[in-house]
Parts: structure tokens; sequence; C-alpha cells
């Protein structure tokens, strides 16, 4: 049924006529925004989000070991360009670093050959992602899910980034 013929808009013929040509254009935008609706509840389900990263020294002072969380250092100091991380309610978490790299030693400047995998802590308990290779300039992302699911909130969030070893590379600086 044309516009014009809906029994409501055939009383008012010109000031309606401009209201039936704005009708597909709501219904457009309402639909549009329903659509729009689950990306906007995505990004209310973060967790925790980490900006920047700190390389891991291997002691802390005199002969202490620096352990987090009971994890040990890589037996050689690691730098860290950039890191940022993203961590949903589900688990979902989504880890971009840049020269992630050893700082000293014989192999000083390279990546050691080395995977990591990102281990959230929350309250103390852990959760793993899968392992990604490092690429040769120390870069590395990781786009998986947290094993098991960290627990909701997560409460003194810690983020490590852990060899395949157990070691820790890397902590993420949490973005408060």
């Amino acid at each position: 049924m044309p516009y014009l013929a809906h029994p409501l808009l055939a009383a008012c013929r010109r000031p309606c006529a401009a209201i039936g040509r704005l009708l597909p254009a709501v219904a457009a935008a309402l639909l549009a925004g329903a659509a729009l609706a689950p990306a906007a509840a995505l990004a209310d389900d973060l967790l925790v989000r980490f900006d920047g990263g700190i390389g891991s020294q291997p002691l802390r002072s005199g002969p202490a070991v620096n352990t987090v969380q009971n994890v040990n250092p890589g037996g050689i100091p690691w730098v860290i360009a950039e890191l940022r991380a993203d961590v949903r309610t589900d688990g979902r978490i989504r880890v971009n670093g840049r020269g992630l790299l050893l700082a000293g030693g014989n192999g000083v400047g390279t990546n050691g050959n080395q995977s990591v995998r990102a281990r959230l802590f929350c309250d103390g308990a852990a959760s793993d992602s899968n392992l990604v290779a490092l690429e040769p300039n120390g870069d590395f992302r990781i786009d998986d899910r947290l094993v098991p699911t960290p627990p909701t909130p997560c409460n003194s969030p810690i983020l490590l980034i852990v060899s395949g070893g157990g070691n820790w590379f890397a902590a993420g600086i949490p973005d408060r």
C-alpha cells in the first residue's frame, strides 16, 4: 500500500507526504541500531586491559630471584617495546606485543627462538593461552581463549608473557 494511500496519511496530504518519505529512513536507522547493539554489548564485557609492558630482570636484588606469582623469570633479561592486551569476561584474549627480545647474553637483540603464551592471574588464580612463536624481531600476536576462564571480577590482575618452559619474559601494565 503506498504511503499516501494509508488512511491516516491520506487526510493530511502534503505535510504527511514528507513523513511518508522519511519512514523508510527511520526504519533503516532503527534496524542499524539494533544490529550495532551486540557490538555495544561486546564493549561492555571487558574484564581487564593492559597498556604497556615491562621486560623481566632475573634478579630483584642480590641473589633474590625475581619471581611473580611463583613464576620464575627467564635466566637472562628481556625487554619489550610495546604490549597491549584486552581480556573479555568469557576468557577471550587479544595481545599485541612488539620487540620482545633478549637484553643480555650471547643472544642479545634476538628472540632466542622462543614461543610465548599469555598467563593472566586474577587473585592469584592463573589462566593460560596457547603458545605462539615470536617473530625474528620479537613481535607476536595472541588471539585466543584463556583456560580456565578467569573469574569475574578479576581482582589484582597480573598479565605475564611466559615461555613454553614457564618462565616469564614480560609483564603487562594494567590500564586503570
